[in-house]
């Protein structure tokens, strides 16, 4: 089949890439000159496992291309996935702008029958605009030309897309008559031949669907944070409690590790919109509330842990941080509490050595050079004469370290671990100081 995906951020590519490895033309097109220029060589703008191998290979194979050309694009797919960004507005909505853009740019060059498809997380109701956008471009151009919308939201994991999207849990389709339905599940048949993974249902509901299932993993997550900050209280080991309650099948192991909190492009964004949704709807949704409130909390709790052990004076002080990225294998740096922890850490006078796998270019876009900021290309570098050690995200690498190196390298062994990945009785043994996310009182 014949494919347009317009925007090529992590969703746009993703979604190219991997319906082109099933064996669909596809056309990228993105407003960026200088993005499709570094795609048509090659040359990946973002860090996902797998993605930049399956790129170039669809792109020799002649099923993947890359171009500005909007007019292309449109003539060139049956299907035209909208996949670009919805940013927070001012007020926590989402910004639809670009979405709707592409749906006047797909009404103001199409000629056939086009199914149009969000693939972009939108508010209920987006579908509704994006019909009209494209309506009002053919009117403008006196044409009558045949059109369908279609949600189509996707549900992504950073860092193991290829496997989400290649191997899906569930594909979630919405639609309002049974001929778009069918067309989509021709083109996802190739993803679902162990067995049916099609959900179908109306556009609104499909719409709805990504910001509850997103809204109720930010909920696990928060209510976990909530529990190890009363664990500490109480002298409680939250993993213990997160084994205990674990292993009940109605709540389950996954989302229910504390830590210092969510960030990323979905969860804080989402949360918000919803709930800002909820808000023009007239009912308040005082738990998403809530679920946003504690995450940001949470994100303030490795910077306050730092500043009381050194009893609120950091000038002059060295902090050695593991982890930039929001989350292991991924370089985005989006809403990462390792944000929040750096600020914090600069506006109260101490310095920061940091290491990440992969966001380390990511943290100097961000940042800039200054003098506050060393990013070492080696964990054991950024320790050298720091005061204290924190871990930010939980990489692999970081999960069975050379403690007596680590005791070496700092002026004094302190660990805060915001990713509870150490034993604390194993580093009391040590003569290490740890400070980590619900473990009870501080060993």
């Amino acid at each position: 089949m014949k494919v347009t995906v317009f925007g090529s951020g992590y969703v746009g590519l993703v979604t190219g890439a991997c319906l082109a490895e099933v064996g669909n033309h596809v056309v990228s097109v993105d407003i960026d000159p200088n993005k499709i220029d570094r795609l048509t060589r090659g040359d990946v703008p973002i860090y996902e496992p797998g993605l930049s191998a399956l790129i170039k290979n669809n792109m020799a194979a002649g099923r993947l291309k890359f171009t500005t050309d909007v007019a292309l694009g449109v003539a060139h797919g049956l299907f035209q996935f909208i996949a670009v960004g919805t940013p927070p507005d001012e007020d926590g909505s989402a910004d639809l702008q670009y979405v709707l853009a592409v749906a006047a740019s797909i009404g103001a060059h199409m000629d056939d029958y086009r199914v149009v498809v969000t693939k972009s997380t939108v508010p209920v109701g987006t579908a509704d605009k994006v019909r009209q956008a494209v309506q009002t471009a053919l009117s403008r151009r006196g044409a009558a030309v045949e059109f369908d919308v279609v949600s189509n939201p996707e549900f992504l994991k950073e860092g193991a897309a290829i496997e989400d999207f290649m191997k899906p849990d569930r594909i979630v389709v919405g639609t309002d008559n049974p001929r778009t339905t069918e067309l989509l599940r021709a083109l996802y048949a190739p993803f679902n031949r162990n067995h049916d993974r099609m959900v179908c249902m109306d556009i609104r509901s499909a719409e709805l669907t990504k910001y509850a299932a997103n809204a109720m993993l930010a909920t696990k997550i928060s209510f976990m944070n909530e529990m190890a900050n009363l664990a500490e209280l109480l002298g409680a080991d939250i993993e213990n409690v997160r084994l205990g309650i674990g292993s009940d099948p109605r709540i389950g192991y996954s989302f229910i590790y504390p830590g210092c909190g969510y960030g990323g492009s979905c969860f804080p964004k989402d949360v918000t919109a919803l709930e800002r949704t909820a808000r023009d709807t007239g009912y308040p949704a005082q738990l998403l509330q809530a679920v946003e409130a504690v995450n940001n909390r949470q994100k303030h709790r490795l910077f306050t842990k730092v500043a009381l052990h050194f009893d609120n004076d950091l000038q002059g002080k060295t902090i050695a941080v593991w982890g930039l990225a929001f989350k292991p294998n991924t370089d985005d740096m989006r809403a990462a509490p390792s944000r929040d922890l750096l600020e914090a850490l600069w506006q109260a006078g101490a310095a920061v050595q940091a290491h990440d796998p992969e966001a380390m270019d990511e943290a100097r876009r961000l940042y800039g050079e200054r003098p506050d900021l060393a990013l070492c290309d080696d964990p054991m570098a950024a320790l050298r004469n720091a005061d204290a050690l924190v871990i930010v995200t939980e990489w692999k690498l970081y999960r069975s370290p050379d403690f007596d190196a680590i005791k070496t390298a700092l002026k004094q062994p302190v660990i805060f671990d915001g990713r509870n990945l150490y034993d604390p009785h194993h580093l009391q043994r040590l003569g290490i100081t740890y400070y980590g996310i619900g473990r009870g009182r501080r060993v």
